[in-house]
């Protein structure tokens, strides 16, 4: 970790190689998955005639079963400072599963596939996030994490974009998608393998007791925070969910993922300048308006009765997530100390990908018994809930 006061020299677009290397890694990453993910809910229900609330399912499962690997990943990086290790193996079984989604014929095959991906993101996401929190100060923690949402968002803007493309001038070929997401997903791999550098771990911050979902020694505003980042998550449904509300809303298919673009673009663009006024002015008060910002926009979605209102949505929607990706991870870094990040980490996206099992699954039952506006307003209602505990509890 570099001193404060070389952090503090730094301008707006100066950054530590470390996290340039990071944000390209994301950006390469995301470019791949969202060349998929727009795409997938409506390659199951057009060409595999999957139920949507089998779409539940399968996001639910997928992301909750691979997340608690993310406990287990954070208690190893800070056990053995192994970060280079692990994100190679978890980008790599990703980026490397992705294609397998051209060979699939049924939505089990897609589920095992879908897994897979997640699996890999469990394994890498709580080391990623030690090393960067590692490699920095509090005063520029926020804007470290906003670049590496910002590229995180943009790879994931432009994933969409090259999709649309591929789909207009090949006659919806969803396969051929699946196939070339291989590409940028090599470049994530080998940015990881040739250009990532990592500092040496210091052999007395480590642990030897297993691995386990708890809060024992650890700060009781992280306690605090988790908790109720955890029942905002049982609201957060798979964004999978999203492109069924464009397609429901009279939105063509093959626009879709040009929506998305618009709001990965959203999201780029605010994430690191947001993540700066974090540093300002703290990140509990920024995180709050984010919770805000996310029931007004699930509200919207679930009103919304024209495809113009759609887009807007969208667009709004990547406000949200710069206005609570990276600030999360940097007040958890900011209040738990360097050697027990990865568990904090860990335990933190382990507790938030559980909730996303109940979330998809109940997204799907609502939506499929009383219609979109009730799975949408649901969440909604959860949302301000846990916006009011960040007030009322003052962690």
């Amino acid at each position: 970790m570099e001193p404060a006061s070389e952090s503090k020299k730094r301008g707006f677009f100066a950054m530590n190689p470390v996290i340039v290397v990071l944000g390209l890694v994301s950006f390469f990453t995301d470019l791949s998955s969202n060349m998929i993910v727009p795409i997938l809910p409506l390659y199951l229900t057009t060409v595999l005639h999957v139920q949507v609330s089998s779409i539940g399912i399968i996001e639910g499962i997928a992301e909750s079963t691979a997340s608690i690997l993310k406990l287990f990943s954070g208690w190893i990086t800070d056990r053995f400072g192994k970060h280079k290790l692990l994100m190679i193996v978890g980008y790599g079984l990703s980026n490397l599963t992705k294609p397998l989604f051209a060979l699939s014929g049924t939505w089990g095959q897609i589920l095992l596939i879908r897994f897979s991906d997640r699996f890999g993101k469990g394994i890498r996401t709580s080391p990623r996030d030690a090393l960067v929190a590692d490699s920095t100060t509090k005063e520029e923690r926020g804007k470290a994490f906003g670049f590496r949402r910002s590229m995180d968002a943009l790879g994931a803007a432009l994933g969409p974009l090259v999709a649309f493309g591929i789909l207009a001038m090949y006659a919806n070929n969803f396969r051929l998608v699946f196939w070339l997401s291989v590409i940028p997903g090599l470049v994530a791999v080998a940015l990881i393998l040739f250009f990532l550098k990592e500092k040496r771990h210091d052999e007395n911050q480590k642990k030897t007791s297993l691995p386990k979902i708890g809060f024992r020694n650890l700060d009781r505003g992280f306690i605090i925070f988790t908790l109720i980042s955890t029942l905002f998550a049982v609201g957060n449904f798979s964004d999978a969910f999203l492109a069924l509300r464009a397609q429901d809303a009279g939105m063509l298919p093959a626009l879709i993922p040009l929506a998305f673009f618009a709001l990965n673009m959203s999201s780029s663009i605010f994430s690191m300048p947001i993540g700066m006024l974090s540093d300002r002015i703290g990140r509990r008060p920024v995180l709050i308006y984010g919770f805000i910002i996310f029931a007004l926009i699930y509200f919207g979605f679930g009103m919304a009765k024209s495809v113009m209102w759609i887009w807007i949505l969208f667009i709004f929607y990547g406000l949200y997530y710069a206005f609570t990706e990276g600030i999360q991870k940097a007040y958890i870094a900011d209040i738990v100390p360097e050697g027990q990040r990865g568990t904090a980490m860990g335990t933190y996206n382990a507790m938030i990908g559980i909730a996303a099992l109940p979330a998809s699954i109940m997204a799907g039952f609502l939506w499929q018994t009383f219609g979109p506006m009730v799975a949408f307003s649901t969440s909604s209602v959860i949302a301000i809930i846990a916006a009011l505990l960040m007030i009322i509890l003052r962690i």
